[in-house]
């Protein structure tokens, strides 16, 4: 099992209940002694960049829903360095956050390609020690991201494919139910 460190997936074990998080997949972005932070991948939040934010006109981008903390803000991941400053690298290729009002003119110009660019309403985050103790009750598996999971075009694809990536026994696990009870 790969540790939690920045650029890591922590794919949700079948079984999970918490609805927040079942079945998902989460970018970890910081991780630290007193706390770990990062974004749930593979939900659709149900209104688009332009109607949650003034003056960006009529673009209809998606938002996913990040997690439960602060659901006032909205983050960005994005694949931009040059273009963006002030973002974070959190893994080669992937960065986080930045200029926002720069982001949204890149994107209104064309400059930026939209398919390189996430934004995300909340986050998902845990206090000091508690996604260890998550992981050691396996709550989570651990794989390391990439490109191509974290700006997936298929967001309903995102968990089975990183199961897929871990290979193995993991695979199987996409056609768990998601409640073995009604097996």
């Amino acid at each position: 099992m790969i540790k939690p460190a920045p650029g890591v997936l922590l794919i949700a074990e079948p079984f999970l209940k918490d609805p927040n998080f079942k079945r998902t997949v989460i970018f970890i972005c910081e991780h630290k002694e007193e706390g770990s932070f990062g974004f749930v991948l593979n939900r659709v939040y149900e209104h688009y960049l332009d109607e949650l934010m003034y003056n960006i006109g009529d673009m209809k981008i998606p938002v996913f829903y990040g997690g439960p903390v602060q659901e006032d803000t909205i983050h960005f991941l994005h694949q931009y360095p040059d273009h963006i400053p002030g973002s974070y690298e959190v893994l080669n290729g992937i960065y986080w956050g930045g200029d926002f009002e720069l982001a949204i003119g890149l994107l209104k110009s064309g400059l930026i390609e939209a398919s390189k660019i996430r934004f995300y309403i909340g986050y998902s985050g845990w206090s000091g020690g508690q996604l260890n103790e998550e992981l050691q009750e396996k709550s989570w598996l651990t794989l390391q991201a990439n490109r191509k999971i974290v700006f997936h075009q298929n967001v309903e694809d995102i968990w089975k494919d990183a199961l897929k990536e871990l290979g193995g026994d993991y695979e199987m696990m996409i056609n768990f139910p998601i409640d073995p009870r009604l097996n």
